[in-house]
């Protein structure tokens, strides 16, 4: 029998084709949808892309019959109706009041619940509270998971350990030219390109990386960049992939501390002769629809709090140097000249990405959308990083299944234009490590 979908504002949102995820179900947007999609129309963050392509979409199936019998969504696809506003039903009358634009959504679910009880009614909604009141009342709710990865415990982390290597194999590794093929090793899973390695027999280690390019796998070494220097395994991975010309776009993830936006700013100095500028962003507000009115004085006041953490790890990298040093002075010369641009996300969407070192700070509150429109404005000679913790989500509807950091290194790792790295270690400050672990 098919179901019907009843949908929420957040999930179109989320995303504006989601109509067309539901297969030979049906699915029903209450008019109080449409409502809400209004106030978002105008704008140019994702969001307000979502809810104007959502509306030239019904626009595009629009007549009588969305509100009378529903329209076919196509071949294989079952009906999209709009539902109009109806009494709030008493038995939602003690518990919810007609104030709340969500409680109008639950309504049309319930109303349909109860016109035909045979009929499987399913209300989707990314808010896990609109969710919870539909249980409670005795409804079916679930989240909107098309692009959910589903299993967060075996997503790749971008290293690997091979033991039991021998001897031989890995001194080789350590001789010019410093590389050894990758079937010596014998190992049991093949190697990712990009996928980085640790070598070792018990006495002696070597790290190391495969180069899908030439099918072999080549010495990684200790390398600082700009000041920093790497203190574990996969720091000095990561620094790896952020200064190879060859990896376009490379993810760092890992718990705060590790060290992730202070390596991609490092690398990126380091690499700035090759790139026209240097773009350092991250989201402002989760899911971008909130106000930021609040906060006192002008917009670049108000934006301060926000970007302040990469300032700090810009601190970090200046205080390697004395003030008077070369390196120092031009840090604040790439700032003056806007070589070095700072800022939100939605102040760099709309400019050109031709040839630019692009760093995206807390890259795990953005959406699988956000993230794809990222990625597909990168133009020639642009590296793109992803830096983010995917266990510390601020967004309000998104998880660390759904956000779109953990969806790109899913659908990502294999190809031969990206790497990703998982920084494990705090490296900040034994407190900072502690307070990561136990708290």
């Amino acid at each position: 029998m098919k179901k019907n979908f009843v949908i929420d504002t957040n999930v179109i949102l989320h995303d504006s084709s989601c109509i067309h995820q539901f297969k030979e179900n049906n699915v029903v947007i209450p008019i109080t949808v449409l409502e809400e999609l209004d106030h978002f129309k105008k704008g140019n963050e994702t969001i307000n892309f979502h809810a104007r392509e959502f509306s030239r979409t019904l626009d595009a199936l629009s007549g009588d019959k969305l509100f009378n019998g529903g329209v076919k969504l196509g071949r294989d696809h079952g009906r999209i109706f709009l539902k109009l506003e109806q009494k709030l039903h008493d038995d939602l009358l003690l518990n919810f009041t007609a104030e709340s634009r969500d409680h109008h959504i639950l309504n049309i679910a319930y109303h349909l619940t109860k016109s035909d009880p045979k009929q499987q009614v399913i209300l989707v909604s990314k808010d896990v509270n609109l969710r919870m009141k539909a249980k409670a009342v005795g409804m079916t709710a679930q989240n909107y998971t098309k692009d959910h990865v589903k299993d967060i415990s075996s997503l790749y982390t971008g290293i690997r350990v091979e033991e039991n290597i021998s001897e031989d194999h890995i001194n080789r590794i350590y001789q010019p030219p410093y590389e050894i093929d990758p079937a010596v090793l014998n190992a049991i899973k093949p190697f990712l390109p990009n996928e980085y390695m640790i070598l070792k027999n018990g006495r002696k280690s070597a790290l190391g990386t495969y180069d899908a390019f030439d099918q072999r796998i080549h010495r990684v070494d200790k390398t600082q960049v700009y000041g920093i220097t790497p203190r574990n395994a996969e720091q000095t991975f990561a620094l790896d992939a952020l200064l190879n010309d060859n990896i376009q776009l490379v993810t760092i993830s890992g718990k705060a501390g590790t060290g992730k936006t202070l390596l991609a700013l490092a690398s990126a100095l380091e690499r700035r002769k090759h790139y026209r500028q240097i773009y350092l962003a991250r989201p402002v507000i989760p899911l971008s629809n909130k106000d930021i009115g609040f906060l006192p004085g002008d917009v670049e006041s108000k934006l301060d709090p926000y970007m302040q953490p990469l300032y700090d790890n810009l601190g970090v990298i200046k205080n390697q140097f004395a003030s008077s040093s070369s390196k120092n002075v031009k840090i604040r010369s790439l700032l003056e000249d806007e070589k070095l641009v700072i800022a939100p996300l939605a102040y760099i969407r709309g400019r050109s990405l031709v040839k630019i070192f692009f760093i995206v700070d807390e890259a795990q509150n953005l959406t699988p959308h956000e993230v794809k429109s990222i990625i597909t404005r990168a133009g020639s000679g642009t590296k793109i990083v992803f830096t983010g913790d995917i266990f510390q989500i601020d967004h309000p509807y998104l998880d660390s299944h759904s956000n779109g950091l953990s969806y790109l290194i899913e659908k990502m790792h294999g190809q031969k234009l990206y790497a990703h790295i998982n920084l494990v270690k705090g490296e900040r400050s034994e407190l900072s490590e502690l307070a990561c672990d136990l708290l």
